[in-house]
């Protein structure tokens, strides 16, 4: 069977990781023998990212963002756009992942266990080695699964490499607008498990993407404090109203309150979270 795939993408200045991605995307296409159309959204790139994904990729639907959308703005504004056209499934691709050649075929053997009713997580590995640095997640314990050759369940996941089908954009919708970078993607994941549609890591890795493992500037010690609170103000943040409307929706209002309000504790003393083991977001 032949499958039709939307391919929400966003991007800012990353010219050669934008290319790099499509490049990949299209042996991996031609591998699962499937019918995909791309919709990158460039929200104000400078270098010349949307020119030269035209000129190499000009069957690509290039739309133009604000320079304010951020990851979740950014996508948001793709699948809007791919929602007006008639697809199977909706791939959420980040433009610095690298899929595999098998990665489609892959992500489609699983989804059909499912009778296509599920979210399947692609499992992400550094560039240049086997760790697993994107995956799906259990809310138990919150450490990255590793696929063990066959679909294994989890609770929210990072998104990366993510293939949803049509039947669970119909009832979950798109990413929600409260959410501009961080947390978009977790809250998918919960809300269309609310909407009784389950979440699988993939069988294996299916690409490449580097773990962004350094301390946002708004918690890093080493970072004076007023800029702290500068970059704090910042989309990119978790800020406390984003985290607040998360726990609300997902956990209880006892933990929206608490979790919201110790980012403020965190802003002026960073230093504790690294001494709790907690640093990393």
């Amino acid at each position: 069977m032949k499958h039709k795939v939307a391919v929400l993408m966003t991007c800012f200045n990353r010219k050669s990781n934008t290319l790099s991605c499509l490049n990949a995307l299209k042996v991996a296409a031609v591998t699962a023998n499937t019918d995909y159309d791309v919709f990158l959204v460039d929200d104000g790139s400078t270098d010349g990212t949307s020119e030269a994904v035209k000129i190499e990729f000009p069957e690509v639907k290039v739309l133009q963002g604000s320079g304010s959308l951020y990851w979740g703005g950014g996508m948001r504004k793709a699948w809007d756009e791919a929602a007006k056209f008639n697809y199977g499934f909706y791939l959420w691709l980040n433009d610095d992942t690298y899929l595999k050649p098998d990665s489609l075929k892959q992500l489609f053997a699983d989804s059909a266990k499912f009778n296509d009713r599920a979210i399947i997580s692609g499992v992400c590995e550094a560039e240049d080695s086997d760790e697993i640095t994107y995956s799906g997640y259990l809310m138990k314990d919150k450490v990255r699964l590793k696929p063990v050759g066959e679909p294994v369940k989890c609770d929210f996941f990072n998104g990366n490499v993510l293939l949803v089908p049509a039947v669970v954009f119909d009832k979950t919708g798109n990413l929600d607008a409260a959410f501009p970078h961080s947390l978009g993607d977790i809250d998918y994941g919960l809300r269309a498990k609310k909407m009784g549609f389950e979440s699988y890591i993939s069988s294996k890795v299916v690409g490449k993407c580097d773990r962004h493992s350094a301390l946002p500037k708004w918690c890093n010690p080493q970072v004076p404090f007023k800029e702290r609170k500068k970059f704090f103000k910042l989309p990119l943040t978790k800020s406390p109203k984003q985290v607040y409307i998360f726990e609300k929706r997902h956990t209880s209002l006892i933990m929206a309150l608490f979790r919201s309000n110790i980012i403020y504790i965190r802003l002026l003393f960073p230093g504790l979270w690294i001494k709790m083991g907690k640093a990393k977001i």
